[in-house]
């Protein structure tokens, strides 16, 4: 089966342009998604890259930008007010909701809830109740956010995506091939039909 490896991470604004497109791009080509949740602050400390916020003239352009693209996809946005936020606990928690199976209604909770209804994910009791709204056993999934093997995971995927030449989110691979960001999405398609 076609695969496509979706590095990404909660804080990234440009992930959750991302997150429902690529999930109908792989219903339309046949392929499975790897979902890799990564810590997006230690990829760009390895990578010598920056959050593009942090830079004034592209804080201004995301700001139009992400209009643009969230029109276009009929998502809901409205800007976190804890921003940068602490994503380490809702991605080991991506992770334990991976190994049970629950990852897709988590994961959409939680972009969500933070993209949209501009809730802090940050903080493990809004985490929780997040998760419990979205039928899960929110405390749970939060508690096993702390397991040493989670924690190993999701380090290993950040420094996966490191070796891979990542140095942004959303980053995706088919093969060995890599992209990177929303509007890279028809090029995906192109390498999962050729």
């Amino acid at each position: 089966m076609k695969r496509i490896e979706f590095f990404y991470d909660y804080a990234s604004t440009y992930s959750y342009l991302a997150h429902r497109e690529i999930e109908a791009l792989a219903a339309r080509s046949g392929a499975e998604i790897v979902f890799k949740p990564m810590v997006l602050g230690f990829v760009f400390k390895a990578t010598g890259n920056g959050m593009p916020a942090a830079v004034p003239a592209k804080a201004a352009y995301m700001v139009h930008d992400v209009r643009r693209w969230v029109g276009r996809y009929g998502l809901q946005f409205h800007m976190p007010s804890v921003f940068p936020v602490n994503t380490i606990r809702a991605l080991r928690a991506a992770v334990a909701a991976l190994e049970d199976g629950t990852f897709p209604a988590y994961h959409h909770a939680v972009m969500h809830a933070y993209w949209a209804n501009d809730q802090d994910i940050g903080d493990g009791e809004t985490l929780a109740a997040i998760a419990a709204a979205a039928g899960l056993d929110g405390r749970r999934i939060v508690a096993r956010a702390e397991e040493p093997a989670i924690k190993d995971r999701l380090k290993a995927n950040t420094d996966e995506a490191v070796r891979r030449g990542a140095f942004g989110a959303p980053t995706f691979f088919v093969g060995d091939e890599m992209f990177w960001g929303n509007d890279r999405l028809e090029f995906v398609e192109e390498a999962l039909s050729g």
